[in-house]
C-alpha cells in the first residue's frame, strides 16, 4: 500500500510538474477568437524566436559588402546596360575582407550575389551577364566561392543578397517567367555554396522591358529557401528578420521582436496592417493597445542597417567621408542597444581590397567596445532572475568605480517580456534616478552621466506575466568626439546667385543652408543666374534635412544655357536612386564640361508620385575631387 502511495504521489508530481510548464508559441500565433486583452498579453509573453532567429540575434554585429559592377561605374544603381568587361578587379583578396571583418568583431558576412544591375558575382547558368564574360580571372572566377572559402577559413557566417529586381533580364515584368528564372538563380546560390546563414532581399521593383511591373512569388522564393537551407534566416522580404525602416543606422527606443506587424511577403500582410493602423516604420509594433487588437502575433526581430560611408558601393571621393568613430559608437548603442542585429556596409574598392581607411575605423570600433564592454563593473550582473512587475533586485557595484553605461538582456527563448524598468544608483546615504527604458529584449543599452555609486537598483516597473532577466551590467564608455565635417556641396560661392524665375523663397534652395528648404506644391523647376560664367561640370541636390521627406525628388532633368533663353539638358542619370530610404546628398557629374551661366533643376517625379518638391540645397560641381554620379545609398 505504501509503494502505491508513494508512486501516487510521484504521478502527481510529475503531473503538476507538466502542469506548470509554459507553453511557447515558436515565432507566430494565432489568438482564439473571444481571447481579452489579458489573455492575448500572457500568451504574447510566450512567444518566441526559432532556433535559427536566436542564432542571428546573438551574432548583434554582421557586414554587408556591396561589392559588383557598380564598383567600377560610380553609380549606386546600375541600368543593366554596363559591359562585363568593366569587372576586373585587379588584388581582389576576400581574406584580406574577412580578416578586417574578424578583427572588427563582425560574426557574418553577405554578399550582394546580384544586385539591381542583374550583373551575377558567380559564373550562373542563367545569363551571360556575369563573372564569366569579365576579363577577371580569364572569366573562370567565381567571387562568390571566394568569399565563401574565406569566411570558412576565418569562421565567420555567410550570407547572399540576391536582389529581386533585375534591369538586364529579358524576361523582367513577364511575371511567371522571371520568377522561375530567379529561383533557378537562388537555387544555384543555396546548393553550391554550403551552409547559407541568412538570404537577403529587398523589396525593390520596377517596369520590365515590356512594360509590366513584376510581381513577384514570394511563397515559392521563401518555399525554395526552406528546402534547401533550413537554417538560413530570410531577411526584410521574408519572415525571419524585418527592417527597422531606416538606412540611418538607428533602431527604436520601444523594440519588440514580438510584434503584431505582419511580414511583407504575406497576402494577409496589407488587410491586417490596415486593420490595426500600424506600418513598418511606426514607433510601436508591440505594446498592449496593438496586442488587444491583434488577431495573431510574429517572432519578427529587427535589422538595422547602414553604410559606414555616404553611399553603399565604394566611391573614391567617399575615402575621406567614413563614419567618425564617435558615429559608429553611437549607431552601435541605437541598435545592438535597442534590441536590434547591426548590418554595417563595408563596400570593397576597385582593387577588390577593403579600403586602408575602412579597415583602420572598423578597428578602432573593435577596440572601442572590447574596451568598453571588457569590463563590468557590477558584481553578480549574470545572475538570472524572474521578475514579476514592481520587482526589485539589488547589486553592489565595485569600489571606486565610475560608470555610465546600463546594460540589461532578457533570455529571450522564454519570450520578450519586460515593458519598462528604472535603474537607481545609492550614494552617500540615499538612492537617486540613474537611468529608465521600455522595452529591453535580447539586449539594451542606456547611456547616462558619469556616476559612482555603493550600489545599483533595477526596477522592472512593469512585465508580462514573469520576466526572464537574463544578465545586468554597468561599464564605462569613454566620450567621443564627432570630427565629422560638413560635406561641401558647390565649389562655386552661392553669394551672387539669385533665382531667376522670381519663384517665392525659392532662394532658401540656394543659400549654402541645409536646414532651410523650398517648398511648392508643384513639379516647378529652379532656375538659377549665378552671376557670371563658370564651367561646370555636375551638380549636387540635398533634400531637406528632418524626417518629413515630402516632395524629395526621384526623377530629374538638369539644363544649362548662357543667357537663360536656350538650354541644353545635360547627360546625367536622370534619378536619385533609392534617396527615399537614404536622404543624403547626391552627387552627379556630368562626363564633360560646359561653360554657362544659368541651371535649371527640373523634377520629373517625387519619391511618393506626389506633385510637389522639396529642396534643401543645390550646388554646382566644377572641379575634380568631388563625388562621381548618383553616389549614395543602393540597395
Amino acid at each position: 500500500m505504501k509503494q502505491i502511495m508513494l508512486l501516487t504521489s510521484l504521478l502527481f508530481a510529475v503531473f503538476c510538474g507538466v502542469q506548470a510548464q509554459e507553453t511557447y508559441y515558436e515565432k507566430h500565433l494565432i489568438f482564439p477568437e473571444k481571447a481579452t486583452a489579458a489573455q492575448k498579453l500572457d500568451m504574447a509573453s510566450r512567444l518566441i524566436p526559432t532556433p535559427q532567429q536566436l542564432e542571428w540575434q546573438q551574432m548583434e554585429f554582421t557586414a554587408f559588402l556591396h561589392f559588383g559592377i557598380n564598383t567600377f561605374t560610380g553609380r549606386e544603381w546600375g541600368d543593366g546596360t554596363e559591359a562585363p568587361a568593366l569587372f576586373n578587379p585587379t588584388e581582389l583578396d576576400c581574406e584580406q575582407w574577412v580578416r578586417a571583418l574578424k578583427d572588427g568583431g563582425f560574426k557574418m558576412a553577405i554578399i550582394t550575389a546580384k544586385h539591381h544591375d542583374g550583373f551575377c558575382l558567380w559564373p550562373t547558368k542563367t545569363t551571360r551577364h556575369s563573372v564569366a564574360s569579365s576579363p577577371w580571372r580569364g572569366g573562370k572566377g567565381d567571387l562568390v566561392r571566394e568569399l565563401r572559402n574565406a569566411c570558412d577559413k576565418y569562421g565567420i557566417k555567410f550570407g547572399i543578397y540576391l536582389s529581386p529586381w533585375d534591369r538586364n533580364a529579358a524576361c523582367y515584368g513577364d511575371s511567371p517567367v522571371y520568377n522561375q528564372f530567379f529561383i533557378e538563380q537562388l537555387t544555384e546560390l543555396l546548393t553550391q555554396y554550403g551552409e547559407i546563414h541568412e538570404v537577403w532581399f529587398d523589396g525593390a521593383n520596377g517596369e520590365g522591358p515590356n512594360g509590366k511591373k513584376q510581381e513577384y512569388d514570394w511563397d515559392a522564393v521563401i518555399k525554395t529557401i526552406r528546402r534547401l537551407q533550413p537554417k538560413a534566416v530570410t531577411a526584410i522580404m521574408g519572415d525571419d528578420v524585418r527592417w527597422v525602416g531606416n538606412e540611418k543606422g538607428i533602431g527604436r527606443e520601444t523594440e519588440w521582436s514580438a510584434t503584431a506587424l505582419p511580414p511583407g511577403i504575406y497576402s494577409r500582410s496589407e488587410e491586417l496592417r490596415k486593420g490595426l493602423g500600424i506600418y513598418g516604420k511606426a514607433k510601436d509594433l508591440g505594446g498592449r493597445d496593438i496586442v488587444a487588437r491583434a488577431k495573431e502575433l510574429f517572432w519578427w526581430p529587427s535589422e538595422v542597417d547602414v553604410s559606414i560611408r555616404p553611399g553603399w558601393f565604394y566611391h573614391a571621393a567617399q575615402d575621406k567621408q567614413v563614419k567618425s568613430l564617435a558615429h559608429l559608437v553611437d549607431i552601435y548603442f541605437k541598435s545592438v542597444g535597442y534590441n536590434s542585429v547591426l548590418l554595417l556596409n563595408i563596400p570593397p574598392d576597385k582593387r577588390g581590397l577593403i579600403h586602408e581607411n575602412d579597415v583602420q575605423r572598423l578597428k578602432e570600433l573593435s577596440g572601442y567596445l572590447k574596451k568598453t564592454f571588457g569590463k563590468d563593473f557590477l558584481q553578480k550582473g549574470d545572475t538570472r532572475w524572474q521578475s514579476l512587475s514592481g520587482d526589485v533586485r539589488e547589486y553592489k557595484v565595485q569600489k571606486g568605480a565610475v560608470v555610465n553605461t546600463f546594460l540589461i538582456q532578457e533570455d529571450i527563448a522564454k519570450g520578450q517580456r519586460v515593458e519598462n524598468f528604472l535603474v537607481e544608483a545609492y550614494s552617500n546615504g540615499s538612492w537617486r534616478y540613474v537611468a529608465e527604458g521600455t522595452t529591453v529584449g535580447y539586449r539594451r543599452l542606456i547611456r547616462f552621466s558619469d556616476t559612482k555609486a555603493e550600489k545599483i537598483r533595477v526596477t522592472v516597473r512593469s512585465a508580462r506575466g514573469k520576466a526572464n532577466i537574463l544578465k545586468v551590467g554597468l561599464f564605462f564608455a569613454e566620450p567621443l568626439n564627432d570630427e565629422n565635417t560638413e560635406v561641401q556641396l558647390s565649389d562655386i560661392p552661392v553669394d551672387e546667385w539669385r533665382i531667376a524665375d522670381g519663384e517665392p523663397n525659392a532662394h532658401q534652395a540656394i543659400d549654402g543652408d541645409r536646414s532651410t528648404g523650398w517648398y511648392t506644391n508643384s513639379l516647378k523647376p529652379l532656375t538659377v543666374d549665378m552671376g557670371r560664367e563658370v564651367q561646370v561640370t555636375g551638380f549636387s541636390y540635398a533634400p531637406v534635412t528632418g524626417d518629413d521627406l515630402a516632395g524629395t525628388i526621384y526623377k530629374y532633368a538638369f539644363y544649362i544655357s548662357s543667357d537663360g533663353e536656350e538650354w541644353t539638358k545635360c547627360d546625367a542619370a536622370g534619378e536619385f536612386s533609392n534617396i527615399m530610404h537614404n536622404p543624403v546628398p547626391y552627387f552627379v557629374r556630368f562626363g564633360k564640361s560646359y561653360r554657362v551661366r544659368y541651371f535649371k533643376l527640373e523634377p520629373l517625379a517625387e519619391i511618393n508620385g506626389k506633385v510637389s518638391t522639396a529642396i534643401g540645397e543645390v550646388g554646382i560641381l566644377a572641379v575634380k575631387g568631388m563625388p562621381k554620379d548618383d553616389e549614395t545609398l543602393v540597395y
